[in-house]
């Protein structure tokens, strides 16, 4: 999102909870020129616990109860770190995310949810909290399965008797019941009873749960949780094969290693939700407790605080009045019990029935299609008259290596650039040039950069870094040093500082693991973020070129193909964020081991714009042969094809065709641009069945080589 103000204040949102979630919504919708956003948090999802029951019931997916935070933080425009934060510096005003390292901020918010491991002997190693989601989730789905195919018995215990236990308990003996086994749930509560909520309720409940064949032992305390089974303080003995904990909210241990203002371990917070003391950070949510009206833990009040969040986060980041929340003391409480049936409860007076399941499900998918229907992307169309030549259907311009100019227009280009001369080899027509050194040996060197398509200036840094070093990688040369290329949007001194000491670190990290030392470069400031390496890199002998390949050599690629279609989905928010995720994660990784893995290699390069066939199309035609793929030994990113299937594509897609058409069966994720990519090796089948060992299942063996028209290619839709 381009503005003309420059960016003068950074808000910090800690955690993906519900509040933070729409703010995020509210935040794209309106956004405060000059500030800029980011957002922290484990994974690019964060659930929506009202759906958790219906979820581990079987009713709904794990996509339909996980809001989406790469879409969300792409429509308002904010930066998602990955990571968990465990510490907070207040007076450098900077929290510190593990494995990363300091986030600045001006104001910052914080929204992590509570926690539902316990503090008992023996839980960590066989027992499951409910909350996070993820690790539940992941637990549960195994041992459904386990229980369907008769390999455990189904065995599971609830610590805790709340509406949270119960909830689950039910959902848990549905869903194993559904499967054809008898389920053998327990809750075990401390108290005299089931909890939080009135007589009518908890008779309807306790009704509920034994038919479903759910035990409810009250008055016992939990002395160990053990392999498939949890001791009891008095004796006695639960079977358990799952164990699952659910006794009330604890808050995340981090906190109380800091000097947040603390009551019972959550964060105090004054009537405008600010923390007791502290200007600059607000708490909401689970995690926060409102001394001024004490409430239960309950997903309901971080919804209704999240309008009261963005005003004030806005009024700290630009001035004016602060608003109060007053949470409501009475609230609709809408509990699952099992199959298709709720339980409805206020002021005492409690009903039950399929029809307020299916009012829930309504009440629960409004509130998801709130954060999942968010505002599509578009190219804007000029208005009147317009030259000759505009096309009305041109897609919006992609970033990374989407964003090059078509090979055949750069082959035009440098033409006429003349033969190397003197200590230069090579000039350009391979991935670097290559000079001869004085003393013996060869420098290869190169350039690139990318125009920033994720906000986050490490994970683009590193990303970025990779993408430089991969042509030194694809000569078999020793990366030696580099100098950074960083346009920065507008922005204040200080938060110049701040991006380019993330940018320089991270930099510093890739290049140093590759062996090369960052020596310098060049900032400016302009429209958007632009991040690029000039690489140089040292070999003995001379380097591995583009040509060289032989008839019958096979074709090794070390990463799959994709990342333009899933990069353009992430812009027009299609595309899945845990798809977004995993493509950005496999991008920044470094290639340095997999290509000592292929220095028998006869020719190499690395896939980046000009997509799979332009680049197989190079090794062909510089080589004099003619290539056959195999498309399905050709890897694939997670997400490419559906979204390819939809009719998503790269801008520099139609050019990339045009470039290097492929015979035989139709593929166009053959022709998508591709960043950071894998490494394309030329070699003897031998040799290539060696580095495979060496690299590991993410290379594949994806065509040969063969004598016939250079450049030619043909596509078989198997081997």
């Amino acid at each position: 999102m381009l503005s003309d103000v420059p960016l003068t204040r950074d808000l910090v949102m800690v955690g993906g909870g519900h509040a933070h979630a729409l703010v995020l919504r509210a935040w794209g919708m309106k956004p405060l020129p000059g500030a800029r956003l980011t957002v922290i948090n484990p994974g690019p999802t964060a659930p929506y616990t009202g759906m958790l029951p219906g979820y581990v019931a079987g009713h709904y997916g794990r996509d339909d109860l996980e809001i989406d935070l790469v879409r969300l933080c792409r429509h308002a425009g904010a930066a998602l770190i990955l990571g968990e934060v465990d510490a907070i510096d207040r007076e450098a005003r900077s929290v510190h995310v593990a494995g990363r390292g300091d986030v600045g901020y001006d104001v910052a918010s914080i929204d992590i949810g509570i926690t539902a491991a316990m503090d008992l002997p023996g839980f960590a190693a066989h027992g499951i909290g409910a909350k996070p989601l993820a690790a539940y989730a992941a637990r549960w789905s195994a041992f459904l399965d386990q229980v369907a195919a008769g390999e455990v018995a189904p065995e599971v215990a609830v610590i805790g008797g709340g509406v949270a236990g119960c909830e689950l308990a039910m959902a848990m003996a549905h869903a194993m019941a559904m499967t054809g086994v008898v389920p053998q749930v327990t809750v075990i509560e401390a108290g005299p009873g089931i909890s939080g909520m009135g007589d009518g309720a908890r008779r309807r409940v306790d009704a509920a749960m034994a038919g479903l064949g759910v035990t409810v032992r009250c008055g016992v305390t939990v002395a160990e949780v053990a392999p498939g089974a949890v001791r009891l303080e008095r004796g006695g003995e639960v079977p358990a094969q799952l164990c699952v904990g659910a006794a009330g909210a604890f808050p995340h241990g981090w906190l109380a290693q800091t000097d947040l203002p603390l009551v019972a371990g959550f964060i105090d917070v004054r009537p405008d939700l600010r923390v007791r003391g502290d200007d600059a950070l607000f708490a909401v949510g689970d995690c926060a407790h409102m001394s001024h009206a004490p409430r239960p833990k309950a997903g309901v009040f971080a919804v209704r605080a999240a309008p009261v969040l963005k005003h004030n986060l806005r009024v700290a980041l630009a001035g004016g009045a602060m608003r109060h929340f007053k949470p409501q003391k009475h609230y609709l409480k809408l509990v699952s019990l099992g199959g298709k049936r709720a339980l409805a409860e206020k002021f005492g007076v409690a009903v039950e029935g399929a029809a307020l399941w299916q009012w829930k499900d309504r009440i629960d998918r409004a509130f998801m299609d709130r954060l999942s229907d968010l505002p599509v992307m578009q190219v804007p169309q000029p208005k009147g008259q317009v030259a000759k030549g505009y096309d009305v259907e041109a897609k919006p311009m992609c970033a990374g290596c989407g964003a090059k100019v078509g090979s055949g227009v750069l082959r035009d280009a440098l033409g006429g650039l003349g033969p190397a001369t003197g200590d230069v080899l090579t000039t350009a027509g391979d991935d670097a040039a290559v000079l001869r050194q004085t003393g013996g040996g060869f420098q290869v060197i190169s350039t690139d950069h990318l125009r920033g398509f994720v906000a986050d200036p490490v994970v683009m840094t590193r990303i970025a870094a990779v993408h430089a070093l991969g042509d030194v990688w694809a000569m078999g040369a020793q990366p030696q040093v580099a100098l950074a290329s960083v346009v920065l949007p507008q922005m204040s001194p200080a938060l110049q500082a701040r991006q380019m000491a993330e940018i320089t670190q991270a930099a510093t990290e890739v290049l140093g693991d590759a062996g090369a030392q960052l020596v310098g470069g060049h900032t400016t400031m302009g429209a958007e973020m632009t991040i690029g390496f000039t690489v140089t890199g040292t070999r003995d002998t001379a380097p591995i070129t583009v040509a060289g390949a032989q008839a019958g050599d096979v074709l090794v690629l070390t990463r799959p193909i994709g990342s333009g279609v899933i990069l353009a989905g992430e812009m027009q928010g299609k595309a899945a964020g845990r798809d977004v995720t995993g493509l950005l994660a496999q991008m920044a990784a470094p290639q340095g081991e997999t290509a000592g893995a292929l220095a028998k290699a006869r020719a190499m390069t690395d896939v980046t714009g000009f997509g799979l066939a332009g680049h197989v199309a190079a090794i062909a035609r510089a080589s004099a042969m003619e290539a056959v793929l195999w498309q399905d030994q050709i890897p694939v990113y997670a997400g490419a094809r559906a979204l390819s299937a939809a009719g998503v594509a790269s801008s520099l897609m139609r050019a990339n065709r045009a470039d290097a058409p492929v015979a035989g069966v139709e593929d166009p994720l053959l022709h998508d641009p591709q960043t950071a990519g894998g490494l394309l090796a030329a070699m003897s089948a031998q040799d290539a069945a060696a580095a495979l060992a060496e690299i590991g299942p993410a290379a594949r063996i994806i065509g040969t080589l063969r004598a016939g028209m250079p450049g030619q290619i043909t596509l078989e839709a198997s081997r």
